[in-house]
């Protein structure tokens, strides 16, 4: 879809990243490592300072402690943490459960592995969990369950009821959690993210994956991080080391630095949420009806209103000739259900949200 909006000079609404600067103080921070001579290899874990002041991050939000030693590793990129995470722990048979719609990056990774994908679909329209039919899905071979909250695509964040569900199903199991968590700073209406290992009965069995790119609008630096408890964190190691072996060395240094200021992370939630407000102030009274957002940067919009059109084709149509691109939804979904949804991004300047909001607002 970016390749359609380039092509056709479309306002690019579609993929996941930020179209605004990175802070001038962050890339001041990079560009003095850079010159200070941190250009070499880190250690394959992460430098320890870097993996220090998020092991002070996790504990001052969640209240949860994870030894920088040897329970935080570095990755390149969250897509990297998940890749090794899954490759740490699964291997040829074993089932994973995976909650559609599903980020593109989970099933081939496990499939690469030689894991089952089992699949659960969210419940439409709020795409709330079935905790029933989740343990209904259960099996002697169940190796893995893959949570990610605030939910790429649909927004949505887990509730406290959730977590305790899902501790519930897993207690008496060796099932593992890995837990996406990449947007956890984008939180809207005063909701809060429950990082999984908060719980008692999850802390011991779940990998957590973070991103520092998503969160610092660099998403081009692939920088992210794995949180899991020692055991986890050394298979991790394992996959990660062979995988990519460090992360990219000045940046770490620079991170490392930036997030000793809590302002930088705290500030997004209402960072985002007033672009969310923005665009859906925008598009009221349009043919869209827009679903809740309450976490994440993106907004689904129902276009049933407009046509009947499949939404892969729907989303060309309005890339095409309306210049605005955005993701069809059934592109989550192995068997492609379509329930006429489509995907925006709202992490774009204003005037380009106001320029894409004024071209749908057209649609009759």
């Amino acid at each position: 879809m970016s390749a359609l909006a380039h092509q056709h000079k479309a306002i690019n609404l579609a993929q996941g990243f930020p179209g605004f600067p990175v802070s001038e103080e962050l890339i001041g921070l990079v560009h003095h490592y850079l010159r200070e001579g941190y250009n070499q290899y880190s250690p394959m874990q992460g430098i320890l300072r870097l993996r220090e002041v998020i092991s002070q991050k996790q504990q001052k939000l969640y209240g949860t402690y994870f030894d920088p030693e040897t329970e935080v590793t570095i990755a390149a990129g969250a897509t990297e943490a998940m890749f090794s995470a899954i490759s740490a722990v699964v291997k040829t048979g074993d089932e994973v459960i995976v909650f559609e719609p599903a980020f593109d990056i989970y099933v081939p990774a496990i499939e690469l592995n030689g894991g089952k994908v089992v699949r659960i679909k969210l419940k439409h329209p709020d795409f709330h969990y079935d905790w029933e039919e989740v343990k209904a899905a259960i099996t002697a071979k169940t190796k893995l369950m893959i949570i990610n909250s605030p939910h790429n695509p649909t927004g949505r964040v887990l509730r406290k009821e959730d977590v305790d569900a899902l501790a519930e199903i897993v207690k008496d199991t060796k099932i593992l959690v890995l837990s996406d968590e990449v947007y956890e700073h984008m939180v809207f209406d005063g909701k809060e993210h429950f990082c999984l290992a908060v719980h008692p009965l999850l802390k011991d069995r779940t990998m957590v994956v973070a991103s520092l790119g998503k969160v610092f609008h660099c998403t081009g630096w692939r920088i992210g991080y794995c949180l899991a408890p020692k055991v986890l964190s050394a298979e991790f190691r394992k996959a990660h080391q062979f995988v990519t072996f460090s992360a990219n060395t000045p940046i770490q240094y620079a991170m490392a630095d930036y997030l000793e200021n809590e302002w930088n992370y705290l500030s997004l939630s209402s960072f985002f949420q007033t672009k969310r407000d923005l665009l859906r102030d925008l598009l009221k009274g349009s043919k869209f009806e827009l679903l809740p957002a309450e976490g994440s940067y993106f907004q689904l919009a129902s276009y049933k209103e407009i046509t009947d059109q499949h939404d892969v084709e729907f989303a060309k149509w309005l890339t095409v000739e309306h210049g605005v691109a955005s993701i069809p939804i059934s592109v989550f979904y192995k068997d492609g259900t379509d329930d006429k949804i489509i995907r925006f991004c709202f992490a774009k300047e204003e005037n380009e949200l106001g320029k894409a909001a004024e071209k749908l607002g057209l649609l009759a």
